[in-house]
């Protein structure tokens, strides 16, 4: 006989454990960050990020969805959807943040096959062609592709 409490579960979707960058905005004021997702579901998303958040807050979401949540190809989307958690950063200044989505705006393919690396600034730094004029998102389109 077990004395173990019986767990309910509450989500509505299979969740993932997947580790995407991701795009944040908050629309009612001009505050902007990257992110990176701990996991993922169509419902929602525990993601860590700097900015500081509170819980209620509205909040979008740029990423690529990948083909487990899409069941189709992956798709680069913005979610809109409210901060419900926040987990306080033990060391250091990243915050955990539980999102629930609310909605999803399906974004226009984009080219994405230049891929982030560690090696990226060493590799251009060969290309002399007019490096000093190029801003960030010429230099790497995805960044560009996650605006």
């Amino acid at each position: 006989m077990s004395t173990h409490p019986v767990h309910l579960e509450r989500r509505a979707a299979q969740r993932f454990a997947l580790h995407l960058p991701v795009f944040l905005r908050l629309p009612r004021s001009a505050r902007e960050a990257s992110a990176f997702t701990q996991d993922l579901s169509a419902r929602g998303a525990l993601l860590y990020t700097d900015l500081p958040l509170s819980v209620g807050e509205a909040i979008e979401l740029t990423l690529v969805m990948p083909s487990q949540i899409t069941l189709g190809e992956d798709m680069r989307v913005r979610c809109s959807g409210t901060v419900k958690r926040v987990i306080q950063p033990v060391a250091g200044n990243t915050f955990g943040v539980a999102v629930y989505l609310e909605a999803y705006d399906y974004l226009p393919a984009t080219e994405t096959t230049v891929e982030a690396s560690a090696s990226f600034a060493r590799i251009s730094a060969l290309h002399q062609q007019n490096r000093e004029e190029k801003t960030a998102e010429e230099l790497n389109p995805r960044i560009a592709a996650l605006r």
